[in-house]
């Protein structure tokens, strides 16, 4: 049997984009997803957190799967979104506060996966060893060692994970151009890359507070270190009626490192992810991370924030990456949120608005070859990434955004993370995936999880 390494992205999609002209999937039972007594019966689906995001790729796939149950901590959130799922696909779904629910039942073919990001591994992992296929929101790790461990139960098991890095599939093909030109040499030697990420605000001191009705606060913590719930009295509308402005929950756990990496994993997951594709870099690494300027919100000591009741997360960055054959990578909160190419006959920028240069406009007389979107995606481009996401488990290869690509622009972000928390630059051996000579940076790699929410292998 073909590992699941083997079957990489390029693989899949030469496989499942012939499958997909050719109206037909494999009809073998290893090509069936659990539940599923013919290929063309609708897969069986579970969301995992549902505030945000998780309602977004929830509410994208109900024209490919049905959703039996839904979960979330916060009651309320959960709540709303069981009664909106019941309004679309006109049958309500069950409702659990305990994600575990989901992964013990056998109907369950697929979860998507959308909790704050230090939850994604240990959910993941548990869905995959309990038999299901895994989609799981960007950024897929909060540590390098995680993505690792993901990884190796992904090829373990032989199941189907998506990582939610859109942009690949959606977005009216932009960045599918974009690697498109880059492949086509329509910016000759390409010399420098910037990603355009934004910036993070401060944020006060924010006090010890009640935690608000519904959450099971000791839940959203899990892997994480115990502490009080923080909020100010600032409201703002979202899922459930208002939630805290600044918080270390709901909307503002992107800004503390002990849930997340700030932009740098957030919009980082999406804009490094299109450069390295671009790049052929998708599976490989830098050889140095260095910070060139950054602004950190709190004091920091030996990599930690010397306080717990303000935000974390860096504020302003300009980070260089030195990349294969002499490029450079830049990731920035400067500037227009979006990539810029740079190359000895032109430059061009993307996001998910527009894609615009002189390249772009010498389309006009020279436009892309017919044909040359579908071969960077390696066959017609798919709907929406939930439907290559279905597509993926009928062929049992793996999909556009698969792992190993992911993580190894993700651990780029994760770098750049260490090394502003430490103020130096970071030697890295792609080979080895570790950081060479620091052995206090290497100890950022991997975190321990909370007694109790350690993952179950």
């Amino acid at each position: 049997m073909t590992s699941t390494r083997t079957i990489h992205r390029r693989d899949f999609l030469r496989t499942a984009g012939a499958a997909t002209a050719a109206g037909a999937f494999f009809t073998s039972t290893s090509g069936i997803a659990r539940g599923q007594s013919s290929p063309n019966d609708r897969p069986v689906f579970a969301t995992i957190g549902l505030r945000n995001q998780g309602w977004l790729i929830t509410s994208k796939s109900f024209k490919y799967a049905d959703f039996a149950a839904l979960a979330d901590v916060d009651s309320n959130v959960l709540g709303a979104n069981v009664e909106k799922t019941a309004e679309a696909q006109g049958k309500k779904p069950d409702a659990y506060g305990d994600y575990r629910k989901v992964l013990e039942r056998d109907d369950i073919d697929a979860v998507m996966i959308a909790t704050p990001d230090h939850w994604h591994t240990k959910v993941a992992v548990e869905a995959m060893l309990s038999g299901k296929d895994v989609y799981c929101e960007k950024p897929l790790t909060l540590t390098i060692d995680e993505g690792k461990l993901i990884e190796k139960v992904v090829k373990d098991t032989g199941r189907v994970f998506q990582v939610g890095t859109m942009q690949r599939t959606e977005c009216e093909q932009r960045f599918l151009q974009a690697v498109a030109m880059l492949r086509l040499g329509r910016i000759g030697t390409v010399k420098r890359v910037t990603c355009g990420i934004g910036a993070f605000q401060a944020s006060p001191v924010i006090p010890i507070a009640p935690v608000p009705e519904g959450i099971d606060w000791d839940m959203w913590l899990g892997p994480a270190p115990k502490v009080d719930y923080r909020a100010l009295p600032e409201m703002r509308e979202g899922y459930g009626g208002g939630v805290p402005l600044y918080s270390n929950c709901h909307y503002s756990f992107r800004n503390w490192h002990e849930y997340s990496g700030g932009k740098l994993t957030d919009w980082g997951a999406h804009h490094v992810d299109i450069a390295c594709w671009a790049l052929g870099a998708d599976d490989t690494g830098p050889t140095k991370i260095a910070p060139l300027e950054f602004s950190l919100p709190v004091e920091y000591k030996d990599g930690y924030p010397t306080v717990d009741d303000q935000y974390n997360i860096a504020t302003s960055y300009k980070i260089k990456a030195d990349m294969p054959n002499g490029v450079e990578l830049i990731i920035t909160s400067e500037g227009d949120n979006g990539i810029l190419f740079e190359g000895t006959k032109g430059r061009f920028f993307v996001n998910r608005g527009k894609i615009v240069g002189k390249p772009i406009e010498d389309w006009a007389n020279d436009p892309l070859p017919e044909g040359a979107v579908e071969d960077v995606y390696g066959g017609p481009v798919c709907e929406n990434h939930s439907d290559n996401f279905v597509q993926a488990m009928r062929s049992r290869a793996q999909p556009i955004s698969d792992v190993w690509s992911h993580n190894r622009m993700l651990e780029i972000c994760h770098l750049s993370n260490i090394a502003m928390r430490l103020n130096r630059e970071l030697k890295w051996d792609p080979e080895k995936r570790e950081i060479i000579g620091d052995a206090q940076a290497n100890s950022f790699l991997s975190r321990e999880s909370r007694k109790g929410y350690e993952i179950e292998m």
